[in-house]
């Protein structure tokens, strides 16, 4: 019987952080408009001091709404189950302070009970303030909701909208709308990764290497080029010396074989010219590269220009996605990229990129510039990630950060 009550609270405490959570996030992104389009400043809905775009305003009422009906439930929710925790409270002051710029009535803002109305320890009592300045202005959730519990008036709000007969209708609606934004983002990403492959390719197979053929021609009928740098030259003569030594070893081991040193010399030769074509078939390709990939960069950077509302879309989506996974999910994506990127196995990763991404611009694979790009550019990338966590994951999902510590420990 113990366990079994247990498991309730736990389930309760469960619904209660992910509501509050719900109308944390759906605040953040209120607050993120406001630092990235009015600096900082009220959104002007109402008009006054500029204008807002559709997609904008249309986002905004999207998250007020959400924060005001997630506020609401964890409120009615809460009412009578106890103390809540400094993090909770956190969130609670940050949803209430959003909500009391756009809410047109009394200021009912969340503090908890104690000396001061600060927080007493890690544990604090819910309580509002209609905004009076009278000490009677305070009053308990209980006590806001009057003789009978909010929770019946609730279930009757629930049982209200399920007999709506336009309830159906709303349900498809919203249904819709999120495929139509996931139709979009999932296309957008696509067009993200086909157009600039496309633009490299046509690009460079249609006017940039025969361009740099043409050139390359000519500048090695006047100074005999075959090489475009000295690593290319040294990887074709160790290929030539392995050529002639499997010849003369053949030659040795085999009785039917009897070649002289003519013959050898001759098929070296033949392996030479064929070696000199092939690098310099190579090194034509690698100066496409850089054109091309220029090419590719700038395509990649007009579609991101002209498609904004694409943008805002794919962003919204994503978010989406990130939101709905689990704290232990979300630690677990981390662990796994910094473990990747900027973990102990990394510098053999960074290693291979390197060099594959010399050979792709066709310049020689510096090792001490790799090796000082792999002791800078990582810990710079883990300064940066571990200042994220402190700076911003700590304040949108302090619960996923909690998760972080324990699995990393």
């Amino acid at each position: 019987m113990t366990s079994f009550f247990g498991g309730m609270f736990n389930n309760s405490d469960r619904d209660l952080n992910r509501i509050l959570d719900q109308a944390y996030q759906a605040a953040l992104k209120i607050k993120d408009i406001e630092d990235e389009y009015f600096n900082g400043n009220k959104i002007p809905v109402d008009g006054n001091g500029g204008s807002v775009s559709s997609n904008l305003l249309s986002e905004f009422e999207k998250n007020l709404g959400t924060a005001q009906v997630k506020l609401s439930e964890f409120k009615t929710k809460y009412a009578g189950q106890g103390n809540l925790s400094s993090n909770q409270l956190v969130k609670l002051r940050f949803v209430d302070g959003i909500l009391a710029k756009y809410g047109g009535k009394k200021n009912t803002s969340i503090v908890p009970l104690g000396s001061g109305g600060g927080v007493g320890g890690s544990k604090g009592s819910l309580s509002l303030s209609t905004g009076k300045s009278s000490g009677s202005g305070k009053q308990s959730l209980t006590q806001k909701s009057g003789i009978l519990p909010r929770s019946i008036g609730n279930t009757f709000e629930k049982i209200k909208k399920d007999l709506d007969p336009n309830a159906e209708q709303e349900v498809l609606r919203e249904f819709r709308r999120s495929r139509a934004k996931t139709q979009t983002a999932v296309r957008f990403i696509a067009l993200l990764i086909v157009v600039p492959i496309a633009v490299h390719y046509i690009s460079k197979m249609v006017l940039i290497q025969p361009l740099v053929t043409g050139i390359w021609e000519n500048q090695q009928q006047a100074e005999k080029k075959v090489f475009l740098h000295y690593e290319m030259k040294e990887k074709a003569l160790e290929e030539l010396e392995g050529y002639e030594a499997e010849l003369k070893f053949e030659n040795m081991i085999s009785e039917e074989l009897k070649w002289t040193e003519e013959d050898i010399e001759e098929k070296v030769k033949d392996k030479a010219d064929e070696l000199a074509e092939e690098f310099q078939e190579e090194s034509i390709s690698a100066l496409s590269n850089v054109f091309a990939d220029l090419c590719a960069v700038i395509a990649f950077a007009v579609v991101l220009v002209v498609s904004k509302r694409q943008v805002v879309i794919l962003k919204s989506f994503i978010d989406t996605l990130v939101y709905g996974l689990s704290d232990s999910a979300k630690a677990f994506v981390i662990i796994f990229s910094t473990d990747v990127f900027v973990g102990f196995h990394s510098p053999h990763g960074w290693d291979v990129i390197m060099e594959v991404l010399a050979e792709h611009l066709g310049v020689p694979a510096n090792k001490t510039l790799i090796s000082l790009f792999i002791a800078t550019i990582p810990v710079f990338m883990d300064t940066m990630f571990k200042y994220w966590i402190f700076r911003y994951l700590s304040r949108m999902s302090p619960s996923t950060v909690a998760t972080l510590k324990e699995m990393d420990d």
